[in-house]
């Protein structure tokens, strides 16, 4: 069977549907599942901390496995996360680092083998994408996995779990999800199996809602400490503060903080072994990260990542700023408006972006100085935040 290589078998794929057949992608996994093995799965919803809580727990039960004095005992592990800044390989994490082009690529030739043309053309981007991980982790001990936009339906769902992990949720992606914090709530949580742990939330609805789906489907929910319950208490496996001076040194947020805890919190469940200490040599690419002294770069962009952030933000902060147009940009502005400085749009190449007339208006509304970004200066403070978009436009910028 003739069929094109990776990269431009998915340029083709358009990367937005209005409306999405949820019954195809679990045709394709049903007929995928029985030529490949399922390592133990950890699946991620939620509406922010997915990436840097996937990441974080993958990375220490990795980096703690490598210790291990024979190499049949150390874990494999993969997680797949999205969507990606530079490089498609970015969401498909193996042992330590982005997944190879070689390996994509035979990853591909088995799954579109398996599945054949009409099939593999008939997927969106990401139901595609997310089988190909399947293939490409399938000798791992452990995968990760990162919902999309919702948890029951998403094509990340197909496949049975060991854990579900509920990151903090909010109100984000309506169309798709519902309007109220109930219903999008549900739609993520009902996709839980067996066991399920509730990271620390924001709005206390989600919680009840948790309960509520865990006693329907016969779950046991396991409600996550905040940290510093858990150094008052010492259940850390370690010093009770060990975590909190590891995330000063590294200058991470409270909710870097947090997630890192929770991360923890799902291997303990699991029984999977991990240090502590080799979050000092991880690097969260794109979480309120220190791309420079003075520019940090962060992929939120909801309310809810706003009001995480502005609390670590500095005073007199230059926002270098966009969105996409089913984004509550107005709201994130007011919220981060006490510690900014002035906005700098900068113009971002998706079909989804907003009409950058409706970003001035918001930020005339809001009451905010902007201008156009052109560059930045040694003497400014800045935070590159909007989407991964505009992380991506930012970068290219400066290359």
């Amino acid at each position: 069977m003739n069929m094109q290589n990776f990269i431009d078998f998915l340029n083709e794929k358009p990367l937005y549907y209005k409306e999405i057949d949820h019954k195809r992608v679990h045709i394709a996994y049903d007929i995928l599942k029985s030529h490949i093995k399922r390592p133990t799965t950890i699946h991620i919803i939620g509406t922010n901390g997915k990436g840097s809580t996937g990441r974080i727990l993958a990375y220490l039960a990795y980096k703690k496995s490598t210790r291990y004095p024979l190499p049949a005992t150390r874990l494999s592990v993969g997680h797949y996360t999205s969507p990606h800044i530079l490089k498609f390989n970015e969401r498909i994490w193996l042992n330590g680092e982005d997944v190879s082009d070689e390996v994509l690529e035979a990853a591909h030739q088995k799954l579109f083998g398996i599945l054949g043309k009409e099939l593999s053309d008939a997927l969106s981007y990401f139901e595609y994408t997310t089988l190909l991980a399947f293939v490409v982790f399938e000798n791992c001990d452990l995968m990760v996995l990162e919902a999309g936009l919702g948890g029951e339906f998403d094509a990340t769902n197909v496949c049975d779990k060991e854990l579900s992990v509920i990151t903090p949720i909010g109100i984000d992606h309506q169309a798709f999800l519902g309007e109220s914090i109930e219903e999008i709530a549900a739609t993520k949580i009902r996709s839980i199996q067996k066991k399920a742990l509730l990271a620390p939330q924001t709005y206390p609805e989600v919680v009840e809602v948790a309960e509520k789906i865990a006693e329907d489907v016969g779950a046991t929910l396991v409600v996550a400490q905040r940290e510093k319950d858990r150094r008052q208490e010492g259940t850390h496996k370690g010093h009770p503060y060990e975590l909190k001076a590891i995330a000063n040194a590294k200058g991470w947020p409270h909710f870097l903080t947090e997630n890192a805890g929770v991360a923890m919190q799902a291997l303990e469940i699991l029984h999977i072994p991990y240090d502590m200490n080799d979050l000092k040599e991880l690097e969260l690419f794109g979480r309120f990260y220190p791309l420079t002294e003075n520019i940090r770069i962060d992929v939120g962009h909801n309310p809810l990542a706003a009001k995480a952030i502005v609390e670590a933000m500095d005073a007199g902060t230059v926002l270098i700023y966009n969105s996409l147009d089913d984004k509550a940009y107005e709201e994130v502005l007011r919220i981060l408006k006490p510690k900014l400085k002035r906005v700098e749009i900068i113009k971002i190449d998706s079909q989804r972006a907003t009409i950058l007339e409706d970003i001035e208006k918001a930020l005339m509304q809001v009451d905010i100085p902007f201008s156009y970004f052109e560059k930045t200066e040694a003497d400014e403070t800045y935070l590159v935040f909007g989407s991964f978009y505009v992380i991506e436009a930012f970068l290219k910028c400066m290359r």
